[in-house]
């Protein structure tokens, strides 16, 4: 008999490796064009560049740029569709990239240029470490646990630097992911006549 895990294990790892796929196509077709897509990034407190606060979270400027990004987002990403189920997850990574997307276009600095997942990686990779206290669930808080020692050095990457890395992006995208816990947390399960209960999903 197969567990809820194992039911949604498949369908997270292929929407996980499309997603993936998709960067990787393009960021190729962002090579062929001469940078073309790199107008999606956030310009800071242009109003026209609010309509890209999402679409940066697919662009990334140049194929190292999305190396560093593809291996934390592939697992961090796989474990959240896992746990929450794919419905919540794509509410959860919608709700990080906007709160990331808006948190650059914000507060960075006059004259930038930001794209990139990694804000999504960081938000990410904070609803992990809280979902299981807010939702109240000793194997979530243990996998949140896993995910600090794996990840937990990110976090160096969400405080002011001058190394032209979006400290900005990956600030707001962890916030993002806290909030996101929150938003999206499971509800109490409701009692049903003669004593047995259900998840209000």
């Amino acid at each position: 008999m197969r567990t809820r895990a194992t039911t949604r294990a498949r369908p997270a790892a292929a929407l996980m490796l499309g997603w993936i796929a998709l960067l990787w196509v393009l960021e190729a077709a962002d090579a062929v064009s001469g940078n073309a897509l790199d107008t999606f990034g956030v310009r800071p407190r242009e109003l026209g560049e609010l309509a890209d606060v999402l679409p940066a979270a697919f662009v990334h400027f140049g194929f190292d740029h999305l190396a560093a990004n593809t291996l934390p987002l592939l697992f961090l990403g796989f474990l959240a569709a896992l746990r929450s189920g794919l419905r919540r997850f794509v509410g959860v990574a919608l709700l990080i990239a906007l709160t990331s997307g808006l948190g650059v276009w914000l507060t960075a600095p006059a004259g930038s240029n930001t794209a990139g997942a990694s804000g999504v990686v960081f938000g990410l990779f904070g609803y992990l470490l809280v979902r299981g206290f807010i939702d109240r669930k000793p194997l979530d808080i243990g996998l949140g646990v896993l995910v600090a020692a794996v990840y937990g050095s990110i976090l160096w990457g969400a405080l002011p630097t001058g190394n032209g890395i979006s400290w900005q992006g990956h600030l707001f995208g962890l916030a993002g992911g806290v909030l996101a816990a929150f938003a999206f947390r499971q509800r109490p399960a409701a009692s049903l006549p003669g004593g047995r209960a259900r998840p209000i999903p």
